[in-house]
């Protein structure tokens, strides 16, 4: 009996301190406007070149690349968050908006050429004659 009640009475002071602890880790360190304006700056970039494949501007192996490339700099500022408390520091912050700027205008050539490739003219090219 007295083994049983040990046992559960350890059970719960474990369980307890898994979950005060995962609640202070939660609660440490609230967002900060850098990071806010990063993550927000990526997440119009997703949903600009998910609009660009649902209208047929952005082709599938752009996407990839473009996701890629997204992905790429969520590391990056993941890695610099992590490096200063859930901060990144004004250098950081414009290294990652630089990049995330090259981005947008890839972007934006892509979903404005006719052709869905990056580098095509937004000349349409003339049908081949037909026969009849």
């Amino acid at each position: 009996m007295n083994k049983r009640i040990f046992l559960s009475l350890a059970g719960a002071t474990l369980l307890g301190g898994f979950g005060a602890s995962a609640a202070l880790a939660q609660a440490v360190v609230p967002d900060h406007p850098r990071v806010n304006e990063v993550n927000q700056r990526i997440d119009n970039q997703q949903d600009r070149i998910q609009q660009g494949v649902n209208n047929g501007t952005i082709n599938a192996q752009q996407e990839l690349r473009d996701e890629k490339s997204l992905t790429n700099k969520e590391q990056r500022l993941s890695a610099d968050e992590a490096a200063h408390g859930g901060h990144i520091t004004k250098a950081e912050q414009r290294r990652l908006n630089r990049g995330l700027n090259r981005n947008s205008r890839r972007i934006h050539r892509q979903k404005t050429t006719t052709s869905g490739t990056s580098g095509g003219s937004t000349t349409p090219t003339p049908a081949a004659p037909t026969n009849p």
